[in-house]
C-alpha cells in the first residue's frame, strides 16, 4: 500500500492508513462507500465537477454547497475540482490515478470508457490499482446502459413488490436502501481486493452492480420454497410478510414487542393471561408458529394497549423478550444507550459552524475514530493536490484554478 502521503497535511491513523482512494462518485452510494473507508484512515480524494456533488445542494443549509448530508458523508475527504470534459482535466486525473491504491467510480460503463478511464487504460497507468466500477447493472447484461437510481432498483429487484403483500400495491421503502447497501458492498469489496493484493494477487478490477446485489439481499429470507427445482412454493417469508408485523400501539405510544423463542412466547402468554396458547400445537415450535404468525401478532396487537411503553420495556427486558419503543430520528441523540456509547457529538466546521457528528460506528481496538477533516468546500484541496502532483501554475490557470 502507498506510504503515508508527504502531500497529505493530516496523516491518518486506522486500519486503512496509507491507502489512497480516488473517488469519482456522488450522491449516496459511492460517497457512503468512501466515507466508510475514509473513517478507517484512507486518504480519499473526491473528484468533483465544477458544479459539485449534487448532495451539496440539499436543503436546508447554512451556505450553498454544504448540506447536512454532505457534512456527514464527506468528512475526512479532500475535494478536487476537475473538468473531465477537457484534456487538462483528464491529464490531471491520470496523474492522480498513477499515485492511487484504489479508483472508485459510479459512471455507466460506456461513459467511463468514453472519458478514457476504463479498466484497461487505468491499469496501464497503474498496474497495481484496485479499480472498482460501481454500476446500476452489471456490464455483461442488456441493462448495462440504463440509468439506475435507488427507486429504479427497488422496483426491479422485487423489493417494491413485497409491499403489495402488505398494502395491496407496490411501494418504495422510505430510505435509499439499495444505494446504502451497495455502498457497504463497495467498501467491503475494495478492502477484500486490497487484502488480496497484499497477499501478492496484484491489482484487479471489481464490479459492484446495485441491481444484482439487491436481488440477492432481497432473497436471503424470501427464497423459501422458490429455492428448489422444481419450486416447492412461492418466494416469501411468512413472518416478514405478515400484515400484523408492525410496531404495536401501546397505552402511550408505539413499541416493538417481539417474542421469538419458545421460552419468549410461553412467558408472554403467562404475562397477558392467555395460557391456552401454550398448549396449542400450532404454536409449539418456530417452524409451526411461522405458519400461523398472524394469529400471534394479532394477540400482541390486542394486548399492547393495556400497558405503557415503559411497562412493556420493563417486563420484556426482565423476561428477556426482545422489545424496543419506536423512536423518531430526532429522538436518537437523547437515547440513553446512544448517549452512553458517544455515538453523537458536536463539531465546529470552519465555515458551517456547529453541527451534529455521528462517529464511526465500527470500533477497532487501538484505533479510535478521529475527525481529521471536516467535509470539504468544493475544490478546497485542488491546489494542494495538483501542486503535489507537479502540475504547474500554468496548468492550474488553464483549469480556472487560482494557483495562489
Amino acid at each position: 500500500m502507498t506510504e503515508a502521503s508527504p502531500w497529505d497535511s493530516t496523516p491518518a491513523k486506522g486500519p486503512l492508513s496509507g491507502v489512497r482512494i480516488v473517488d469519482l462518485t456522488n450522491v449516496i452510494m459511492g460517497p457512503f462507500a468512501t466515507h466508510i473507508m475514509a473513517d478507517m484512515g484512507a486518504d480519499v480524494i473526491k473528484v468533483e465537477s465544477t458544479s459539485g456533488d449534487t448532495v451539496r445542494a440539499y436543503k436546508p443549509l447554512r451556505n450553498e454547497g454544504m448540506s447536512g448530508a454532505f457534512l456527514h458523508l464527506n468528512r475526512n475527504k479532500r475535494s478536487v475540482v476537475l473538468d473531465l470534459d477537457t484534456a487538462v482535466g483528464r491529464e490531471a486525473l491520470g496523474k492522480l490515478l498513477a499515485t492511487a491504491d484504489v479508483f472508485v467510480h459510479a459512471l455507466r460503463p460506456h461513459s467511463i470508457e468514453r472519458l478514457g478511464y476504463g479498466p484497461e487504460r487505468v491499469r496501464m497507468l497503474n498496474p497495481d490499482i484496485i479499480y472498482c466500477g460501481a454500476y446500476g447493472f452489471s456490464v455483461d447484461g442488456p441493462y448495462a446502459k440504463k440509468a439506475a437510481y435507488d427507486d429504479i432498483i427497488q422496483a426491479g429487484c422485487g423489493l417494491a413488490d413485497l409491499y403489495r403483500h402488505l398494502n395491496g400495491e407496490p411501494a418504495y421503502a422510505p430510505t435509499v436502501l439499495a444505494d446504502k447497501t451497495a455502498g457497504q458492498a463497495i467498501a467491503y469489496a475494495v478492502i477484500a481486493a486490497l487484502f488480496a493484493r497484499e497477499r501478492g494477487a496484484g491489482g484487479q478490477t471489481v464490479e459492484v452492480p446495485m441491481f444484482e446485489l439487491s436481488i440477492e439481499l432481497n432473497l436471503l429470507e424470501h427464497f423459501g420454497g422458490f429455492a428448489f427445482e422444481p419450486a416447492l412454493g412461492e418466494p416469501g417469508f411468512a413472518r416478514v410478510l405478515s400484515k400484523f408485523r408492525k410496531p404495536y400501539r401501546t397505552a402511550d405510544g408505539h413499541c416493538c414487542i417481539l417474542p421469538y423463542s419458545d421460552r419468549n412466547w410461553l412467558d408472554f402468554y403467562e404475562f397477558v393471561g392467555r395460557g391456552e396458547f401454550a398448549s396449542d400445537p400450532r404454536f409449539a415450535r418456530l417452524s409451526e408458529r411461522v405458519q400461523h404468525i398472524d394469529i400471534l401478532y394479532g394477540l400482541i396487537e390486542a394486548e399492547a394497549p393495556k400497558h405503557s411503553n415503559a411497562e412493556w420495556v420493563e417486563y420484556c427486558d426482565r423476561a428477556k423478550i426482545p422489545c424496543m419503543p419506536v423512536l423518531s430520528i430526532a429522538e436518537l441523540p437523547d437515547d440513553p444507550h446512544v448517549k452512553a456509547v458517544g455515538l453523537f457529538s458536536h463539531a465546529e466546521h470552519p465555515t458551517e459552524g456547529s453541527y451534529k457528528m455521528v462517529r464511526r460506528p465500527v470500533n477497532f481496538a487501538g484505533s479510535e475514530f478521529e475527525l481529521r477533516r471536516h467535509a470539504p468546500r468544493l475544490g478546497e484541496h485542488t491546489q494542494e493536490v495538483m501542486t503535489a502532483l507537479g502540475l504547474t501554475e500554468e496548468w492550474q490557470l488553464q483549469q480556472g484554478q487560482d494557483p495562489q
